[in-house]
């Protein structure tokens, strides 16, 4: 869906399909998304003033932070970076500097627009593929042409095309079991590019090895294209062969270009454990990973060019998005300058025993949805009952409480442990019904949640 159709209304609706609750959250970022587009319409001399209202999340784990911002990303097709603030490290100190966030932004970017690309011609390059295999299973051969008139010309175009028709016929019979994949196990000889194991990257202080130098990509320079005869499986064959067709009819330069625009244009960063590098009043001794890091961040937050192997990147309208639980620390225990930057703080509510039985029920994508799908695979029809999905978000709650509380994701650990038994025996049942109700809950669940001890390990 294209961004300027989108209302916040409608991103808030949309985010509603995955997400449980936290309705300021959306109602931010949904602003955050339309206000892009309203920069775009603004008259140009103003249009690199308007800087995006980026936003501080600040809620425990497990409540749908990360979610949020990802399924917005998906929605209005932006090119999406989730990183943590605790891998990065001052500058001069050994660690990942914060530049990397711009050019592993701009890879992601450019592989997306590739991608799309791709799909676009999906069907032509698919047609391409099949023809080049045929070729190759069944060429077509010349016609032959007599080379000194006389009377055995009529006979030898006549034999030609005999032959002809039924090489036609032929090929036409391959060209479909082609497309049904029946020759997919059949062995055939191809030219294929040669390639070159991966080895070491090359690290340095500046780096490097986010920019992707490294010693694979230098001999591939140097093999330049050349190819080699390789014998293969046609189903191995059509993707080589697919790779090579993607490279002749794909403009990289002019998907590059296109990916660096929507990456400085549409670009999402989500910062997670931000909270993490806060200066905390009672610790000691140089904070490396710190205030220091923030430091090196906000240049990128605030807006600047970073050189990319595809070319440099600005940063200016990039939407960042940071999170934390703040369970230590709090947001003022960041850097004013770094505070500054993150304008829009919303405050992410706890999940409770009934906000458990809406995520089991509610989303697209819903964790009792998922496992009834997974397990009719196996001509098993699984069945929750309300009583069994609310005694599911019990005992999810109790385990928080009585141990960490992880939120939501309690609920996989909860649903695993549930239905191990049945998904291990799933393949040499036939026709199962498994009924999930709060009987069945608490037997499996009997004794762990009361034992801290055990629960702390299996839950």
């Amino acid at each position: 869906m294209k961004i300027e159709t989108l209302t916040p209304k409608q991103i808030v609706a949309h985010l509603d399909h995955y997400i449980v609750g936290q309705a300021k959250a959306k109602r931010s970022v949904a602003t955050a998304v339309r206000n892009r587009w309203r920069r775009q319409q603004v008259p140009e001399h103003l249009r690199d003033e308007i800087v995006p209202k980026n936003i501080l999340m600040i809620g425990p784990t497990g409540v749908g932070k990360t979610e949020i911002a990802r399924r917005l990303a998906q929605l209005i097709k932006a090119p999406f970076l989730k990183v943590e603030a605790t891998k990065f490290t001052e500058v001069g100190y050994v660690g990942r500097d914060v530049e990397s966030i711009a050019r592993d932004l701009t890879e992601i970017g450019v592989r997306m627009v590739r991608s799309e690309r791709i799909a676009q011609m999906e069907e032509r390059l698919a047609g391409i593929v099949n023809e080049r295999l045929l070729d190759i299973l069944q060429p077509l051969p010349n016609k032959r042409r007599s080379r000194a008139p006389g009377p055995s010309v009529a006979e030898d175009e006549e034999m030609d095309e005999e032959k002809y028709s039924q090489i036609e016929r032929i090929r036409e019979r391959m060209r479909e079991q082609l497309k049904t994949g029946e020759l997919d196990e059949s062995q055939i000889t191809i030219d294929a590019p040669e390639t070159y194991p991966k080895v070491m990257q090359v690290f340095s202080s500046a780096g490097l090895e986010e920019m992707g130098l490294n010693l694979q990509d230098l001999f591939s320079d140097v093999a330049g294209g050349r190819k080699k005869k390789r014998r293969m499986r046609v189903g191995d064959a059509r993707r080589v062969i697919f790779q090579d067709e993607v490279n002749r009819l794909i403009d990289m330069e002019s998907a590059v270009s296109d990916a660096i625009e929507r990456v400085e244009q549409s670009g999402i960063v989500f910062v997670d454990e931000i909270d993490k590098i806060g200066s905390r009043p009672s610790s000691a001794g140089p904070d490396v990973s710190r205030e220091g890091v923030q430091r090196d961040l906000l240049p990128l937050v605030e807006g600047t060019t970073v050189v990319t192997k595809y070319g440099p990147v600005r940063t200016q309208h990039v939407l960042f998005i940071a999170a934390g639980a703040f369970n230590m620390s709090k947001p003022s225990d960041l850097i004013p300058e770094f505070q500054g930057r993150f304008p829009v703080r919303v405050k992410l509510d706890s999940l409770a025993a009934e906000d458990f039985v809406r995520i089991l029920t509610e989303p697209t994508n819903a964790l009792t949805k998922q496992y009834v799908e997974l397990l009719k695979t196996e001509n098993v029809v699984l069945e929750f009952t309300p009583d069994g999905v609310e005694q599911i978000a019990k005992e999810a709650q109790a385990v928080n409480e009585q141990t960490e509380n992880i939120g939501a994701r309690r609920l996989h650990t909860i649903m695993e442990f549930l239905l191990d038994e049945t998904s291990f025996e799933a393949p040499f049942a036939e026709s199962t019904k498994v009924v999930v109700d709060a009987a069945y809950v608490s037997e499996r669940l009997k004794g762990l949640v009361e034992r801290k001890d055990v629960a702390h390990f299996i839950l």
